[in-house]
């Protein structure tokens, strides 16, 4: 028996897409496969010609331009043009009013598209800022898809504006309670948490961030780190572990660094010698581990981050407001200036 996927679930990913490509980087929960999207055909052939290059770049750069650089027909313009001769690329280039003009009317459908979600959530809107700029990398049938099922294409949409919103005062209170590792003042009046995977590149990034905020905001800042180890990462769960029982014995920084130092190397003989090099008690640290005495804390970590929409790692809240980057200290540090100001993140 053939199984066929849900209309909703194709509109879901489509419209996951558009968000993923207009924010940040990060690693991503797992939808289907949760690992990276393999190659389209048309990519994966482009591995087997040449670049172009001449006129076949310029043609194949006006083409991409029009039909947008993450589209399918950029990639399958991409292709061909690296197997063309220079001079079969020159005609092209003589008649390119011919491909514009074909694929303009090919763009209708992300145009109307376009046009009924700005109308929808306004023109000024962040989504229409980002439909905008980003059904041009979709290409005419996935907007054609998404003009079908227009009315869950809003609602998809509407779920992921929700998610932006700052948190209500019980779900930021709920953030900060327990004996997570944390730094300054308790009390206070801007208070960052972030959720993080050990394994994940992009949480080292953040991690620089959280050194700048120390080291600026120290003592105006009550900053909360917690657990959501993705579960495609094989060694994530037990270095969250790991790590709150480095916590226990007061090292939680100094190992948190030797984590993200070493991401590639974070199975249960590394970690224990990451517990002996930061000081901890070797015997008490591996009995936490074999006793699973953190595992209870962790499940709370990702129940909770289930609750305020953490859909990737590294995600940070100031004042219980999502930051858009949390791997750019300038981004975080604008909206931590703003709560200072303020008491809310703006």
């Amino acid at each position: 028996m053939t199984r066929t996927s849900h209309p909703q679930s194709k509109i879901f990913f489509v419209v996951a897409a558009i968000v993923a490509l207009a924010g940040s980087g990060g690693c991503k929960k797992q939808g289907g496969s949760g690992a990276a999207p393999a190659a389209s055909g048309s990519a994966a052939a482009a591995g087997s010609a040449a670049a172009p290059s001449g006129p076949c770049q310029e043609y194949t750069l006006k083409i991409c331009d029009k039909a947008g650089q993450g589209s399918p027909t950029c990639q399958a313009f991409t292709t061909a043009t690296g197997f063309m001769s220079p001079d079969a690329c020159k005609v092209g280039l003589k008649d390119i009013d011919y491909a514009v003009k074909k694929l303009a009317e090919g763009q209708k459908s992300c145009d109307e598209l376009t046009g009924k979600l700005c109308k929808e959530f306004g023109p000024t809107s962040e989504t229409c800022t980002m439909v905008s700029a980003q059904t041009k990398q979709f290409g005419a049938e996935k907007c054609s898809m998404m003009l079908t099922h227009y009315e869950e294409v809003v609602g998809e949409l509407r779920k992921m504006e929700d998610a932006k919103k700052p948190l209500n005062p019980e779900l930021q209170a709920q953030m900060t309670r327990g004996s997570n590792p944390s730094f300054g003042p308790a009390d206070a009046k801007v208070t960052v948490v972030e959720f993080s995977d050990f394994q994940c590149p992009y949480c080292s990034r953040a991690a620089e961030v959280v050194h700048d905020i120390k080291a600026k905001y120290g003592d105006k800042v009550h900053f909360v780190f917690r657990q959501f180890p993705l579960s495609f990462h094989e060694n994530a769960r037990q270095a969250a572990e790991a790590a709150l029982a480095a916590n226990a014995q007061g090292k939680f920084w100094d190992f948190h660094d030797r984590l993200f130092k070493n991401q590639k190397s974070l199975d249960r003989a590394a970690l224990e010698g990451y517990a002996k090099d930061s000081g901890l008690n070797v015997s008490a640290f591996k009995k936490a581990l074999d006793d699973k005495t953190y595992s209870s804390q962790v499940e709370g970590d990702l129940k909770l981050g289930e609750q305020v929409s953490v859909q990737g790692t590294p995600t940070m809240f100031v004042n219980g407001a999502r930051v858009a980057n949390p791997t750019s200290f300038d981004e975080v540090a604008k909206q931590i200036e703003e709560a200072l100001h303020t008491g809310t993140p703006g």
